[in-house]
């Protein structure tokens, strides 16, 4: 038989435990959702040698039977659901702050094009992946619907909601910054990142320093809402790297630093 005293403290225990299983799964999905983005550029042929404005034929027989970056393109599809964790954790640390209308703003943003992100890896992904599978002959004949396709005709042409994402996330580390969340050294690094991760394709090299420059800023933070007990803030007072809240404002946090 359970002790009294046992039952009496489960709830809290139950509560505690459930805070500490979600920051880890916060802190976790920072880190993943960087790492994948670094991998996807990574792996992209002639990373070294960047041609702007590739064609659609071009992008095509790039991908065409590279294995390895059709994986990467199927994690950047996973990768998506991610984002969704890190915009709300964002928007609940502006909750209650001056730039909370930034949050739940660039949230909204960040979801639509992150669902749009995982729309244009299906069909120009995912698709090239089943392809690949068929004879060389076969393949060829199918060339023309894979140029419209990766030439966004039709209603592809919504894909380009894409860039919301990005831009979502922009506008909530502007909201953080304005709420002194965020240091202004973190909020710029963060924004310029996001602003060249989107760069077209064929110049993949810009895209992975974004990667990185990204993940100078989430993996961090991550690291430390696994490695913290209590739910912690971010906070530019001290002018180094902090985490944001995984706790609206107002209630009880242990700040960092």
């Amino acid at each position: 038989m359970v002790p009294l005293a046992a039952l009496d403290e489960s709830p809290v225990t139950v509560s505690t435990s459930w805070r500490h299983l979600q920051q880890t799964v916060t802190g976790l999905s920072f880190i993943a959702f960087s790492v994948v983005w670094v991998f996807a550029f990574a792996v992209h042929p002639d990373l070294l040698h960047p041609r702007l404005a590739l064609g659609p034929e071009a992008l095509i027989r790039r991908a065409h039977g590279n294995d390895l970056l059709q994986l990467a393109h199927a994690l950047v599809t996973i990768n998506t659901a991610l984002l969704v964790v890190l915009t709300v954790h964002f928007a609940s640390a502006l909750r209650g702050t001056r730039a909370a209308r930034l949050g739940g703003i660039g949230a909204g943003l960040a979801v639509v094009g992150a669902v749009l992100l995982a729309a244009d890896k299906g069909a120009l992904c995912l698709t090239m992946s089943a392809l690949d599978t068929l004879p060389q002959s076969q393949f060829e004949q199918m060339m023309p619907g894979l140029v419209a396709i990766f030439s966004m005709r039709g209603l592809m042409v919504l894909v380009w909601g894409m860039a919301l994402m990005p831009l979502g996330v922009m506008i909530q580390a502007a909201g953080l910054w304005r709420a002194k969340l965020l240091t202004a050294r973190q909020a710029v690094l963060l924004m310029i990142s996001l602003l060249f991760i989107a760069f077209p394709d064929g110049a993949e090299i810009i895209n992975l320093a974004a990667a990185l420059g990204m993940s100078a800023v989430l993996v961090p933070h991550g690291a430390r809402l696994i490695r913290r007990a209590e739910p912690v803030v971010w906070s530019a007072q001290s002018g180094t790297d902090q985490g944001p809240p995984l706790m609206p404002p107002g209630r009880s946090t242990t700040r960092l630093g």
